[in-house]
């Protein structure tokens, strides 16, 4: 797919279902919601609402965790 979409369009019916199941697909294949955002043209929000109404179990967030730090041995 990868096509940008004009941003603001609506993505109704068997487009959107399509755009839902290739950003399931890529998301599942380890693609971080902004970079399909920005492969899309399309907002991060947008994106993620998609992924959630595709029934996606989305992943935690990445980077440092405020927490003690692990003993060293």
């Amino acid at each position: 797919m990868a096509e940008t979409l004009k941003k603001g369009s609506r993505v109704t019916g068997a487009a959107r279902d399509k755009l839902a199941a290739d950003l399931k697909k890529k998301y599942d294949a380890g693609a971080s919601i902004r970079a399909l955002a920005e492969e899309t043209g399309r907002s991060y929000g947008f994106v993620h609402r998609m992924l959630t109404e595709s029934g996606v179990v989305l992943r935690g967030r990445g980077g440092a965790t405020r927490g003690k730090k692990a003993a060293s041995v």
